[in-house]
């Protein structure tokens, strides 16, 4: 305790005559400390105000923030380490763009490219004859079989030709032989334009139209089915149909040629039997066709069949024989 408590502690008699300055010194003690307390009741106080502050202590340790992290020793290591994570998809893209293309890659890119589109071509190639999956086997052996009596009718002209030709440069009358191959010649060009009847082993095929719904172009079909599968001369009812023919008008009003031609349609082909029935009858074909229109297609195979429609011989207005 010090000597101002002290002495302001100690009491002076009642009577005693007091310094100027202790005069001062009590009023200073006064003035600041306020109204006196007696000790036993400061005491109290001041184990109130203790317990208090140590009650509070851990309400303001919880309260009180965190102290700041101490600044990383290594930069970059600890920079990497906070940086977020990277999905796959991410990864992927970083290693992809930006490109770094070398040389060697760029040559194989090239080689692949090129692989690709040649197997691409390929198999488009490959795909043209998607239309004869869905035919059965025996059809397609008839499709063959058709084909091989193409080859065959071409090896068998290209087999006359040349005899022809050996007979003319062996020939002692040379003109003769050439005067008797051009008769023939011309009977055969006229059997072709229709100026000439002709006759042979063939087919007939006759078309029942009772709805009256087969439209001309279905007869056009026909007509170009059969000449594909090498007929030699047609004719439909009494009309000779050759290379220029054409068919027009609506269903159960056809004409040809400006002709009109009713139902039944009977078609009169001379040509191999084996090969135009079965390019009549192949899947998909004309008698398939026609039977979806409610018409009745029949094919009968004869060894002698007639054609004797005749067409005029008409004279071409500008086109001339040439020696060649």
């Amino acid at each position: 305790m010090s000597s101002e408590d002290r002495t302001s502690e100690t009491p002076e008699a009642p009577g005693t005559p007091r310094s100027p300055e202790t005069a001062r010194t009590h009023e200073r003690q006064s003035t600041a400390s306020g109204p006196r307390v007696p000790r036993p009741l400061q005491r109290e106080r001041d184990g109130e105000d203790r317990a208090e502050a140590a009650a509070d202590a851990p309400k303001r340790v919880r309260v009180q923030a965190p102290p700041p992290a101490a600044p990383p020793a290594d930069g970059p290591a600890d920079a990497s380490a906070s940086a977020p994570e990277l999905t796959g998809r991410q990864r992927l893209a970083a290693g992809l763009w930006p490109p770094r293309v070398t040389r060697a890659q760029l040559v194989v890119a090239l080689l692949l490219f090129g692989l690709g589109l040649g197997l691409a071509i390929q198999v488009r190639s490959a795909s043209d004859d998607g239309a004869l999956r869905g035919a059965r086997q025996e059809d397609l052996v008839r499709i063959l079989d058709e084909l091989d009596d193409r080859s065959e009718r071409l090896e068998d002209e290209k087999t006359q030709l040349e005899a022809q030709r050996r007979e003319l440069e062996n020939s002692s009358d040379q003109a003769e032989e050439a005067r008797r191959q051009t008769q023939e010649r011309e009977r055969q060009l006229g059997v072709l334009a229709g100026t000439v009847a002709a006759e042979g082993p063939g087919i007939t095929f006759v078309v029942e139209d009772p709805l009256t719904a087969v439209e001309p172009d279905k007869l056009l079909d026909t007509i170009q089915e059969l000449r594909a599968a090498g007929a030699e001369a047609i004719q439909v009812n009494d009309v000779r149909v050759v290379a220029g023919s054409y068919f027009s008008g609506d269903a159960g009003a056809v004409t040809v040629d400006g002709r009109r031609i009713t139902a039944p349609y009977r078609f009169q082909v001379i040509g191999k039997p084996q090969d135009l029935e079965p390019a009549l009858n192949i899947p998909g074909g004309i008698v398939q066709t026609l039977e979806k229109e409610q018409a009745t297609a029949t094919v009968t195979r004869s060894e002698k069949i007639v054609v004797d429609a005749l067409r005029p011989a008409e004279r071409p207005d500008y086109a001339r024989s040439s020696p060649r």
